[in-house]
């Protein structure tokens, strides 16, 4: 974790982000966490390639990401700002989705995208948080929702 002085953000690179969430590749959907507001907010980063296995039959010929890999990055994106909140107790925790709602998809996500996934709290119960998040590249919006999910004790 890099943190400057308290009036700038806190970023979580690559290998702290794997300490927090137990997904991995093919499956890790972000890249770098920044803007860290401890239990309200973070911004996902995912640098999209063509190199993303799921591009191979997402489609020949019209690589475009999978929406529900998108709600994917949305929800890690939200489990490292709970685990980073809650403290070193919850890294690893499985985090399950409870329900997504209001999904849309906008534009669609192709290789060569720098995805900005903000993620804001907009309710937390015990283990249970419900979040809404908003997925930029290039300062477009490309998709949006809310969603609830439940962090898991060991």
């Amino acid at each position: 974790m890099d943190t400057q002085n308290a009036e700038e953000s806190m970023t979580i690179d690559i290998l702290r982000i794997m300490d927090m969430i137990p997904h991995r590749y093919p499956f890790l959907m972000i890249d770098k966490i920044t803007d860290v507001v401890l239990g309200e907010s973070a911004v996902g980063i995912k640098n999209v390639t063509i190199n993303e296995p799921f591009f191979q039959g997402h489609f020949p010929g019209q690589p475009i990401m999978p929406g529900v890999l998108i709600i994917e990055a949305m929800a890690q994106t939200a489990a490292v700002l709970v685990v980073e909140t809650l403290g070193k107790e919850s890294e690893g925790n499985l985090v399950y989705f409870m329900s997504v709602d209001s999904a849309r998809f906008r534009k669609p996500v192709v290789p060569g995208d720098r995805l900005e996934i903000k993620v804001q709290k907009k309710q937390s119960r015990g283990r249970v948080w419900k979040f809404a998040a908003e997925v930029y590249a290039d300062g477009v919006l490309k998709a949006d929702a809310t969603y609830a999910a439940m962090i898991a004790g060991k």
